[in-house]
């Protein structure tokens, strides 16, 4: 028996796209098949008022709230390496890192490291004098700036270093600290200089004046896209004495600009509200990475319909109920010349807005206040596709890859029991609806592998657990290859950034099985990173070395309420380790 039923059917269902329409339609029709037998035909009868509606809430939900982010010129420092005297440089403020050691002083309250001595000199023993009164002792974290007669520059300043500092994040704090100091004084030329460099390799000069220059630039942006009211910096120049001069360093000077700019880049994704930085937003940025680097990037954005041909049924099973329709995106780095010898890919989780779908987050520590951030690995892919875009290094090829959504609720949203079927064929019955990162990245893994690469990263807020684990600034690290864990933790020890190999314990996997489907989309609390880690395991290719990268902690800063564009810096460089 067929009832024909004519339905009053919400506007939002009559298209935000043709494709989001059609595979509407299709859910509908598989949803109303009863075990009875009995098939319910639908007439859509759609009215002009309907549209009118739809039309006018299409407008509105473009621009909800009429906010656009101001066009913001980010500020262009100049970086130079000089061997230049400390007392002869002239400039705003001469900025000099130093260790607990360095403030050592003699009996008679003299400095005895010869940097600072000779700078106290030229000032009549003011230095000293006031770094005693200050209290200043160079522990990291420590500043203080004095404006004081006698040199070159108008104002010295005293940037604490800790204990002997040789790691990339602490010269990068050095960096952070000098942009700090040179807001306050509204400097316009500044000088960095270690108060100990002897003894140092010209790999860790290289290293170090590297590490400086980014924390500079990191350090003096501020995103004030959406302030009435902001100071613009003054910072124009950074000469950074004393560690050697050269093409070499130019060169690592220029490289560290390029990884600053495409890490500041990240972060105003990750900043950007849900009701600016849509899907089709996200798109957007991405298409004009690689229109801006057209001759090694290119874009390929999949529509709704596309990825339906294409069997994406996990990742558009998300995707359906939001008014905003779904962006595949996907670009590709090709270098301008010579041969291809190794074939990588970055997929990143790209939901730009997480409400949890029916089992929507509530109560106290949901962060849905925050869930903008859930695109944060879907930025450090992106941040990292403009970064090599400017670098281009020969000999690799790299997929950037993100399925990109909003997980919201509505009657055409997928629901707790819900079986979805990936684009490799795997079933998943979705037993908890805010367990949707997974989902998403299941149908990015599989496109990826089919573009032929060799190795993948993928990259995700993904749980809670992990930040539970390692807390708020380590990011997880999972995979079955000790080989792609060694690139990528040396990788991450150049750029700073704090990474924690873990487990991929496969007896979890008993917790994961589905009594009709393939598997679950969660476990039970107990190893949540892990059992989710071992999701995604299931939708790459054995062939191919593939690593999960869980940074739900290090991509915000809880404190500062702002985006860190963490994880940019170390897939640039584990790239360049891949490059020839």
């Amino acid at each position: 028996m067929v009832v024909a039923i004519v339905a009053s059917v919400p506007s939002f269902l009559l298209a935000s796209s043709v494709s989001h329409a059609s595979s509407t339609s299709s859910l509908f029709f598989t949803r109303l098949r009863s075990s009875a037998g009995l098939r319910l035909s639908f007439a859509v009868a759609p009215l002009c008022s309907r549209r009118a509606k739809f039309m006018a809430h299409s407008l509105a939900s473009a621009n909800l709230g009429f906010t656009q982010p101001a066009n913001i010129e980010h500020p262009k420092i100049a970086f130079a390496a000089k061997e230049v005297d400390v007392g002869e440089w002239k400039g705003d403020m001469l900025a000099v890192g130093v260790t607990e050691k360095d403030m050592t002083k003699d009996e008679n309250s003299k400095f005895e490291n010869s940097i600072l001595k000779k700078i106290d000199g030229l000032l009549g023993g003011l230095l000293a004098e006031a770094s005693s009164e200050e209290d200043f002792t160079g522990k990291t974290g420590q500043s203080t700036v004095l404006r004081l007669p006698g040199l070159g520059s108008k104002r010295v300043g005293l940037i604490g270093l800790g204990k002997p500092a040789s790691s990339p994040a602490a010269f990068c704090g050095l960096g952070e600290s000098v942009a700090a100091a040179a807001k306050t004084a509204q400097a316009n030329s500044v000088a960095v200089v270690l108060a100990s460099s002897e003894g140092l390799s010209n790999e860790s000069k290289l290293g170090i004046a590297s590490a400086i220059a980014s924390g500079t630039v990191l350090g003096i942006h501020e995103d004030n896209r959406y302030k009435t009211e902001s100071k613009k910096p003054q910072l124009k120049s950074v000469d950074i004495l004393g560690l050697g001069t050269g093409p070499e360093l130019e060169k690592k000077l220029k490289y560290a600009q390029d990884v600053s700019s495409a890490v500041v880049f990240g972060r105003e994704l990750v900043n950007s509200p849900a009701n600016v930085l849509t899907p089709a937003a996200l798109a957007a940025e991405a298409s004009k990475i690689a229109s801006s680097y057209s001759d090694v990037l290119s874009a390929n954005i999949l529509t709704a319909e596309q990825c339906k041909e294409l069997k994406m049924g996990s990742y558009l099973g998300v995707a359906a109920a939001s008014d905003n329709p779904p962006h595949f995106i996907h670009l590709c780095y090709k270098p301008p010349s010579g041969p291809i010898k190794s074939k990588l890919a970055l997929v990143g989780k790209g939901l730009t807005f997480d409400s949890g779908g029916y089992n929507i987050k509530t109560g106290p520590g949901c962060s849905i206040d925050v869930m903008k951030i859930d695109m944060g690995g879907s930025a450090a892919v992106l941040g990292a596709a403009k970064a090599l875009g400017q670098i281009k290094p020969p000999g690799v090829e790299v997929h950037f890859i993100v399925a990109s959504c909003e997980n919201m609720i509505s009657g055409t949203g997928m629901r707790p029991g819900d079986i979805l079927t990936a684009s490799n064929g795997k079933t998943i019955e979705v037993n908890n609806t805010d367990a949707e990162g997974r989902l998403t990245l299941a149908d990015a893994l599989v496109y990826a592998c089919n573009q032929g690469v060799e190795k993948i990263v993928d990259l995700a807020t993904l749980t809670g657990a992990c930040i539970v684990a390692l807390g708020p600034s380590i990011a997880g690290v999972f995979t079955p290859s000790d080989e792609l864990a060694k690139e990528v933790l040396e990788a991450s020890e150049i750029s700073g950034e704090k990474f924690w190999r873990m487990p991929l314990e496969e007896s979890y996997w008993e917790s994961m099985k589905s009594g009709v489907a393939d598997m679950v989309n969660t476990g039970g609390r107990p190893g949540g990173a892990i059992t989710a880690a071992l999701i995604l395991k299931q939708f790459v290719d054995e062939k191919v070395q593939w690593m999960h990268i869980d940074l739900a902690g290090p991509v915000w800063n809880e404190k500062k309420r702002v985006a860190t564009g963490f994880g940019i810096s170390t897939l640039v460089e584990w790239v360049l380790k891949n490059s020839s």
